[in-house]
């Protein structure tokens, strides 16, 4: 299983940008997938999660702004960010939880500049 994150950039304060993660293999359609993010001097932490079935939960600093979104089709997992602030400004990782082994892709910047 890999994972492979993109869209990340710079964007202004109160500026939009989707992230996507394209993910290989069988499983994707069964298993949960998560976004988080990782602030320069701070620990990662669980932004958005989607479960196999469709359930969402989202960090309190983002419920209203992200949405977590995925296309077992396409075997993609999204997160559509709005209204951002400099405090989101992270390296975003997305993350496949299976039955038994969990699978992290690489991390896409995200820069908000205020």
């Amino acid at each position: 299983v890999q994972l492979q994150a993109s869209g990340g950039g710079l964007v202004q304060a109160g500026g939009s940008l989707r992230l996507s993660c394209a993910v290989s293999g069988s499983i994707f359609s069964i298993s949960a997938l998560a976004w988080y993010r990782q602030a320069p001097g701070k620990q990662r932490e669980l932004v958005a999660a989607i479960s196999s079935g469709g359930s969402t939960n989202y960090a309190d600093s983002v419920k209203g702004r992200f949405t977590i979104s995925r296309d077992n089709a396409k075997n993609t997992v999204y997160l559509q960010m709005n209204s951002l602030k400099p405090e989101d400004t992270a390296v975003y990782s997305c993350r496949l939880i299976g039955a038994s082994d969990t699978y992290w892709g690489q991390g896409t910047q995200v820069t908000v500049s205020s």
